[in-house]
């Protein structure tokens, strides 16, 4: 017999899976994604410029950006090194810093209210002179606006000093100074702006803001980066950096100030200037707002109005440092340049930014820095998130017409915040308005009672045998987790399609609108294994999201309150579910001896004492009650919510009672007396109580008495309707009619 042999092995035929694409801001598409090195990726970040409170035009940013980043990782896989700076030498800072140090100087001089309004009359003429000048419409709207606010507060101060009362006097004297700051600042920067000389009034300003900005990305739960740089610990470096690129002729010293040649740099080979914008080529004002608020003085010192500052020579009241060139400070593009160049090396495999830094920020970047390395490409990858408006206006601090950070964390939680973001595209515009934030917290109410839902039906006694855990497995169970394999498949692609976040969040709802028909269907044989996947995989997505904070713990939100370390959940169910087992047992025996007290005894444990615990129990019939850990603040809601629309349905059921009754009360009225009480209307009246005669004596037209003949008429129809009158009497009702 010959021996036999193992059968020839089939391999499976191999499909390919979507491989992740990014929307590259230099080619204006998505892009195969392939580090440069391997699986490593080189990331530099933009920061902020730290000169004021974090804003939600931040928050758009930096939790966009620590999405990508959270998915790249524990997603994709890859190494990053995420690199971001602090802006803490630029212009606004140093002109904000001054201005802050001489209003509060001006407001400890101990200067008289008298002589605080005399300044108020220099103050008004510059203010003016500046709304004059202002060409751009909402700005010009704003100080307009301002003026008008100025006006008023004067006023009212005024009338304030007439009455004599000195604490309505200070109370209006310190909503004028609130009201005229700005103003106030503007001026005495004007006139004594070039004597502020201390650098620590700089410095201080810049790591206060910082601070905050930290306080607020940690709040948001952004992962802080891998490496911080700030400009002020980087001066020697970047003026390595400058003399780089002049020593290859691409930059130019005039004046003590050091200028980027563009014209030079864009006809060299292999060179192009303003790659990621190169229709705004040429365009003043963005290249003047990105010169900065101190530069104006300084378009003279250049070959050209497209150059621009890579070291800037330092004027009376700014702070400075050493120099080949003298005394000055880093222009705002190069920083991002030498800092980035400094950690990451000669490239970068991903550069990020708002993009409004797109031109002239961006693209000056990459010309210096190309310039530098002499390479074509610095950068291989920029991604830009999307603007953000503010219930559709543009959102703009020059305008002050934004939201901070602490004050957007006031109104909803980090999660919902960023569960608003995970409902749009990164790169995409983002409305923060009410619609959008209502969204957010709906789709983390949707998912949060999925959560408890499954973990209540989920939930194995500690007693039972290890085998109880397994659940029976038929046709719905393998329909559901058909279901489970298509979204983790539709979510994969909806990851590599430029980490599209919104379709993932849409394939979950669907995910759980299917496992909640699950449950309905089959409330006797739900697959507790098969729910717990699914929650998990859910939860697990959401902490890669950032949307859940902390380590990853069971399924779920984390419900607030428990010690660093410790699962809240895991430690409480079990007194918990005793309590709520024993109180099952008292309401069904009060129930078959009709204890009414005992039963409201129940019902206030569960809706009055239980909630502000972080304890929801739901009663249902036929059924172990649900017990569910939900935060406390949640649950009080939820509680003013129904008391609220309990009152609602009491007031609307007693204004229908009260329209019945008056309703009623209007048919029992007889026809031939219901004009005979209006004596304010009429004098006189016919035998049939028809008036004939207004309150005045004068005798009414036959029109007004035929009208009020046929009002007459309804009310004789609806006093005489077999609802108003007994049976034995409806008859003779209808012969008198007759």
């Amino acid at each position: 017999m010959a021996k036999r042999v193992q059968p020839t092995w089939q391999a499976p035929l191999e499909k390919p899976r979507a491989q992740l694409r990014l929307y590259n801001s230099l080619t204006r598409q998505k892009e195969p994604f392939v580090p440069l090195s391997g699986n490593s990726v080189k990331w530099y970040s933009c920061g902020p410029t730290v000169y004021d409170a974090s804003h939600m035009g931040h928050a758009r940013s930096y939790i966009s950006f620590d999405i990508l980043r959270r998915v790249l990782m524990d997603y994709f896989g890859y190494d990053v090194l995420y690199v971001m700076n602090i802006t803490d030498i630029d212009d606004k800072i140093i002109k904000r810093a001054r201005q802050n140090h001489l209003v509060e100087e001006y407001l400890a001089s101990g200067k008289s209210l008298a002589n605080i309004l005399e300044d108020y009359e220099k103050v008004l003429p510059t203010f003016k002179e500046n709304l004059e000048k202002t060409t751009d419409p909402e700005k010009k709207q704003m100080f307009e606006g301002l003026l008008k606010k100025m006006a008023s507060a004067v006023d009212a101060l005024t009338d304030a000093i007439k009455t004599g009362d000195a604490r309505k006097v200070e109370e209006e004297r310190k909503k004028f100074l609130e009201v005229v700051r700005d103003p106030f600042s503007e001026w005495l920067d004007r006139i004594k702006g070039a004597k502020v000389t201390e650098k620590s009034i700089f410095g201080g300003l810049a790591r206060h803001w910082e601070e905050a900005f930290h306080r607020d990305m940690e709040a948001l739960n952004v992962r802080p980066p891998d490496v911080l740089t700030r400009v002020s610990e980087y001066v020697p470096q970047i003026v390595t950096y400058i003399e780089g690129i002049i020593s290859r002729g691409f930059a130019y010293e005039s004046n003590g100030s050091v200028y980027f040649d563009v014209g030079c740099f864009d006809e060299a080979p292999d060179h192009f200037y303003a790659k990621l914008v190169p229709e705004a080529f040429g365009d003043a004002k963005s290249l003047a707002e990105g010169e900065g608020d101190l530069s104006e003085d300084r378009v003279g010192e250049k070959r050209s109005p497209n150059d621009f500052a890579l070291w800037k020579r330092s004027k009376s009241g700014e702070p400075s440092w050493e120099s080949p060139w003298g005394q000055g400070r880093p222009g705002w593009h190069i920083e991002c340049s030498a800092m980035a160049s400094d950690v990451c090396g000669d490239s970068l495999d991903i550069h990020t930014g708002g993009v409004d830094l797109k031109f002239p920020h961006h693209d000056n970047e990459l010309a210096q820095s190309e310039a530098f390395t002499g390479r074509p490409e610095w950068v291989k990858y920029f991604l830009h998130t999307g603007h953000l408006t503010i219930a559709g206006c543009k959102m703009s601090k020059s305008l002050k017409n934004f939201v901070t950070i602490e004050q957007a964390l006031k109104k909803h939680s980090a999660t919902q915040l960023r569960l608003a973001f995970l409902l749009h595209s990164w790169k995409d515009t983002l409305d923060y308005s009410d619609n959008t934030m209502e969204m957010a917290v709906q789709y983390e109410k949707f998912l949060s009672e999925f959560f408890l839902n499954v973990k209540d039906l989920t939930r194995i006694p500690n007693d039972d045998l290890a085998s109880a855990q397994f659940d029976e497995w038929h046709q719905p169970e393998s329909d559901l987790q058909a279901k489970l394999s298509s979204v983790r498949e539709a979510v994969h692609e909806a990851l590599c399609d430029n980490i599209d976040t919104r379709t993932v969040l849409d394939q979950l709802r669907n995910l759980v609108a299917q496992s909640n028909i699950y449950i309905r269907d089959n409330p006797r044989k739900l697959n507790r294994s098969l729910l717990r996947r699914i929650a998990q995989y859910i939860t697990d997505l959401l902490h890669m999201f950032g949307a859940i904070s902390g380590p990853r713990s069971g399924i779920g939100f984390p419900v607030s309150g428990g010690a660093a370390g410790t699962d809240k959940e895991e430690i409480l169910m079990p007194y918990l579910k005793v309590l709520a087992d024993f109180r099952s047992s008292v309401r069904d025996n009060a129930r078959q001896v009709k204890a009414t007290e005992i039963l409201r005894l129940c019902d206030a444990l569960r809706d009055e004492l239980l909630p502000p615990l972080g304890v929801r129990l739901e009663d249902k019939e036929g059924a172990p009650t649900a017990v569910k850990l939900v935060d406390k603040d949640v649950l009080l809601k939820e509680r003013e919510a129904k008391r609220a629309a309990e009152a609602e349905k009491a007031r609307k059921k007693a204004e229908v009672a009260a329209a019945a009754a008056a309703k009623e009360a209007q048919k029992r009225i007889n026809p031939r007396q219901m004009f005979l009480r209006e004596t304010d209307k009429y004098s006189a009246f016919d035998k049939n109580g028809l008036p004939t005669h207004d309150a005045s004596g004068k005798e009414l037209s036959k029109g007004q008495q035929k009208k009020l003949a046929k009002v007459q008429q309804a009310q004789e129809k609806r006093y005489n309707s077999s609802e108003n009158l007994p049976p034995e009497l409806l008859g003779v009702a209808k012969n008198e009619q007759e």
